[in-house]
């Protein structure tokens, strides 16, 4: 088979457009939208803005939870996006409105700290993070004051990466009003990641970093540490999918699961590292990192290594202490943070299992999707997919009764492979589906779980819906 080669991602910035019809490419809903935009702006603020910055959601075809134990994932940007119009002024104030009635305006003094709320309490607070990262790493002395107002159709807390599509977003507008000489697509990536942690949220940088390198038509298998990119082929006649279980995913919950599972592979590669008699063990915080450390192939460690130095049952806080001869003052400190030093008992053996099998599934779905030769490729890609969702479910627990009932739904409905997508504990599931089918899924999905949901058939469109790989982060100039 041969190997499609990574690519580093171009040293090109975020595309600048002229008309918002560049800026659309394509869509003909967003195309409505932004001219929507721009009018409502005109409204709101008495002009007309400047430009309009755009970032996409995303859909995680496989690759769950992997990226922040350093390992590549498989997503691809969606049509859906945040679009932030702009206008700069002269008073040392932010205004941030949203053609939502529903999200309240805000306004920041930029001769303050911007006034973050740890775990994004206020849909506003995505918008300061990004505002925020762009000052601390664009190296902006002095911000500009400036006038924004939000459009968004990723549905929120849907598993879609809407809040870091407004992180992305805010961060690309903040640094053009700023007049910053606009970085690299990959810079854009890797600072957003950083920045969203303003919010309390242990990311990998999956979500920033599919936001800006997404290409039209194009899956995309990335890698970290540097970022680079591997375009991945969808099957002929084969489409994703999407349905929302419109049970909410709201990053807000990541003190209580997201960033529980991020410290569980963290102890669990450190406590492997301190039993390797790794030098340096405490450094090893990353499986991808404790992979290296141990000597062993991502196809062998878990019987070599995981097996052997992780039992099945959880760990309590003492029993970390007690192996890497730490106190709790050292463990809270080093090792855990404010979310999650409460927690008493951690799972390690489970969500390693998941984490390397998962990572393994991810660079089988890119070389199965990428042989020129192969056979039955949807069949193979569809089971992939399938098993991956089987993982998150019972080895990672990081699904629900919803999500389950959709994907079952999906399959006895034709689907090739059904699985969540995001996070989970709520949100989205993806589906990949040949055209023919594709219909039918659907109407099988509206029958038996959106008609038998309260709201479940108000704005279908918005929870069930076909998808193709759309572009990255743009900027439409006036």
């Amino acid at each position: 088979m041969a190997e499609t080669p990574a690519k580093k991602p171009s040293s090109d910035p975020p595309p600048v457009f002229s008309s918002l019809d560049e800026l659309s490419q394509g869509s003909e809903t967003n195309a409505k939208r932004y001219q929507n935009l721009v009018q409502a702006f005109k409204t709101k603020y008495g002009t007309e803005p400047q430009f309009i910055a755009r970032a996409p959601g995303r859909v995680n075809i496989i690759g769950e939870h992997i990226d922040y134990s350093g390992y590549a994932v498989l997503p691809m940007a969606i049509e859906l996006d945040i679009a932030i119009a702009c206008r700069t002024r002269n008073e040392d104030v932010i205004n941030i409105s949203n053609t939502n009635p529903k999200y309240l305006d805000h306004q920041s003094n930029i001769n303050r700290k911007l006034n973050i709320t740890k775990r994004g309490m206020m849909w506003y607070d995505y918008i300061l993070c990004g505002i925020a990262g762009a000052e601390d790493y664009c190296n902006i002395d002095n911000l500009t004051g400036m006038d924004l107002l939000v459009d968004g159709n990723i549905p929120p807390a849907s598993g879609l990466s809407s809040s870091s599509a407004l992180v992305c977003c805010s961060a690309l507008a903040t640094a053009h009003a700023n007049k910053i000489a606009l970085p690299s697509k990959a810079f854009f990536a890797e600072m957003c990641a950083k920045c969203e942690r303003y919010i309390g949220t242990e990311g990998g940088g999956m979500d920033q970093a599919i936001s800006f390198l997404g290409e039209q038509g194009k899956a995309m298998m990335i890698e970290f540490d540097p970022i680079r990119t591997t375009e991945v082929k969808i099957p002929k006649g084969c489409v994703f999918v999407i349905a929302n279980t419109l049970v909410p995913a709201e990053k807000a919950t990541a003190a209580s699961c997201f960033n529980v599972r991020v410290a569980e592979c963290r102890l669990a590669s450190l406590v492997m590292a301190y039993q390797l008699g790794v030098k340096r063990w405490e450094e090893v915080r990353k499986l991808l990192t404790l992979e290296y450390a141990s000597g062993h192939e991502l196809k062998e460690i878990m019987t070599k290594v995981v097996t052997k130095h992780l039992r099945s049952d959880p760990y309590t806080q003492s029993d970390l202490c007690s192996i890497m001869d730490v106190d709790k003052q050292y463990l809270w400190k080093e090792f855990l943070n404010e979310q999650t030093k409460s927690i008493e008992e951690f799972q390690l053996y489970y969500r390693v299992e998941h984490v390397y099998n998962e990572a393994s599934r991810v660079y089988q779905f890119k070389d199965i999707a990428n042989d020129p030769n192969g056979e039955n490729v949807a069949v193979k890609l569809g089971k992939l997919m399938d098993d991956s969702h089987a993982s998150c479910r019972d080895l990672y627990e990081c699904s629900c009764p919803e999500l389950d009932q959709i994907v079952a739904i999906a399959k006895s409905a034709g689907s090739l492979g059904s699985r969540l997508t995001g996070a989970g504990w709520g949100g989205c599931t993806v589906s990949l589906v040949r055209e023919d089918k594709c219909k039918e899924l659907m109407e099988t999905l509206q029958e038996e779980y959106y008609k038998g949901h309260s709201n479940g058939m108000e704005n279908l469109d918005a929870s069930l819906f076909v998808t193709k790989p759309g572009p990255g982060a743009a900027l439409c100039v006036f």
